[in-house]
């Protein structure tokens, strides 16, 4: 090959890389890409569960289009989708087998790892210490929460409800505050018939497994019915504190740390059946910090607080989405938020399709409901790192 020729040659090779990085990376921007596993609707003769990546950016022309699917055991009732702190891995919790599954996000074809959690029946929520060497996952069904090698993924130290000392029963929503040293656990339901409401918020020692004290999340005689679902530590506030969500009371509580006594105050901060609202679930906050989400599932809304003032959160609008509104993702440049609608395919809950809510202008501007035509319902969603 003389000059001339080698000249062409690499012209041609870097002309066509230019064209490939400009191609994707117009792709990259037009899409918002959501990773949301997903089940097949009660009346379905045929079960399915999968994981689909779907495109939720309005504004993209794949929008409400299933870009690709893995498929899931279709008895393994997936529930959950959670990133670790550096987005390399996603752990799936189950509600029907005793597994947790693990993909690697560095990988691709996506490859998942199952490991059998024989202590871990109706796995719930996991979340990971500021330094991503630890999570910590409920486990709604054995009244065991798990501690575990967030590096290997084995399993350090099985922390028992069933102990004399312990009062653990049904724990759903876990949060971890590393600076503390503190978990905090939320008692919600029976999950075989969604009897025995929870009312209580038990605080372990998270380095230890030490369970320290429980404390009742409602105003009302006990038993209360108040079933306390997730709880969320806000990481900038100063003393720390922790908002809390009352599934069936419907109202939005907090925790106090008091460094002093190294103990919680808790207090009730918002009534959603106030204002015509149940089941409230989900909650999250923007980066910026002054700004808390929470999802009631009935008849449906997104409820927007400023927090610019933490222990003080102050209602500013409910946004209507669809019966069963659950989990979110707020977008990377949090214009908007993408809130799905099922609970656990329960009736009137599990309308089967995700909102998404322009925050600038807090209108719902469109809804994905690729899956809901298919006969399908989302049970989480999680945007793709």
């Amino acid at each position: 090959m003389n000059r001339g020729e080698r000249f062409s040659v690499n012209w041609a090779f870097k002309t066509l890389l230019f064209i490939v990085f400009m191609f994707c990376t117009t792709i990259a921007q037009a899409e918002i890409l959501a990773f949301v596993n997903y089940e097949t609707k009660p009346e379905q003769s045929v079960r399915k569960e999968g994981i689909a990546v779907i495109d939720v950016d309005p504004e993209s022309k794949n929008f409400n289009k299933i870009i690709m699917e893995i498929p899931l055991p279709s008895d393994l009732v997936s529930h959950h989708i959670y990133f670790n702190r550096e987005r390399t891995k996603a752990y799936i919790t189950a509600l029907g087998k005793s597994i947790l599954h693990v993909m690697d996000m560095r990988r691709f074809p996506y490859k998942m790892n199952a490991i059998e959690m024989n202590d871990c029946n109706v796995l719930e929520d996991i979340v990971f210490s500021d330094d991503n060497m630890t999570w910590y996952l409920t486990c709604m069904g054995s009244n065991n929460v798990i501690i575990g090698d967030a590096v290997t993924d084995g399993i350090i130290k099985v922390v028992s409800g069933s102990a004399r000392y312990a009062y653990i029963r049904h724990p759903h929503g876990i949060s971890v505050h590393t600076g503390i040293d503190r978990l905090l656990v939320t008692s919600t339901v029976r999950p075989s018939d969604m009897g025995e409401h929870g009312e209580t918020v038990t605080v372990i020692e998270a380095s230890t497994g030490k369970v320290i004290s429980t404390h009742k999340v409602s105003n009302k005689e006990s038993p209360s019915g108040a079933t306390p679902v997730e709880v969320m530590f806000f990481k900038p506030a100063d003393p720390p504190i922790a908002y809390i969500t009352n599934m069936f009371e419907g109202s939005l509580w907090m925790a106090i740390w008091n460094p002093a006594t190294k103990g919680f105050s808790f207090k009730q901060v918002d009534d959603f059946a106030f204002r015509g609202q149940g089941v409230a679930l989900e909650m999250d906050h923007n980066p910026k910090g002054d700004r808390l989400y929470v999802t009631t599932a009935k008849p449906g809304h997104l409820n927007i607080y400023d927090i610019s003032d933490p222990m003080n959160p102050k209602f500013l609008k409910a946004i209507p989405t669809a019966q069963g509104a659950h989990h979110m993702a707020i977008s990377p440049d949090e214009r908007y938020i993408f809130v799905q609608n099922n609970l656990l395919n329960l009736p009137e809950l599990n309308d089967g399709s995700i909102t998404v809510i322009d925050l600038e202008t807090g209108v719902a501007l469109k809804s994905v409901d690729v899956l809901k035509k298919q006969g399908l319902n989302p049970n989480c969603i999680v945007l793709l790192p």
